[in-house]
């Protein structure tokens, strides 16, 4: 929900920066920005964030102690990492 508000602001400023610079405002730039900035940094999060996985990773990976409740399915998540790769992966809890 947080993040369709967020991507229809982006589109808004957008369009607002681009409306502002068509009638010869230089304000239209900022907002043109602002709102490019809003909406990379939103759908890069939803394209960088990974999916939990239900069992744990193979030998070498470790918990962390970082746990947090998935928004989209309510479950409660443990991070595991590898160490000497630094690679993360987000395990729900049974």
């Amino acid at each position: 929900m947080l993040r369709a508000v967020l991507i229809g602001l982006g589109v808004v400023a957008v369009l607002t920066g681009i409306g502002l610079m068509a009638a010869a405002h230089w304000t239209g730039i900022s907002m043109l920005v602002a709102g490019a900035l809003l909406l990379v940094g939103t759908l890069y999060e939803r394209v960088h964030y990974k999916r939990p996985v239900l069992r744990a990773p193979g030998p070498g990976w470790q918990p962390t102690r970082e746990r947090f409740i998935d928004e989209e399915t309510g479950k409660a998540i443990t991070v595991w990492i590898e160490p000497r790769t630094g690679e993360r992966v987000y395990v729900a809890e049974e």
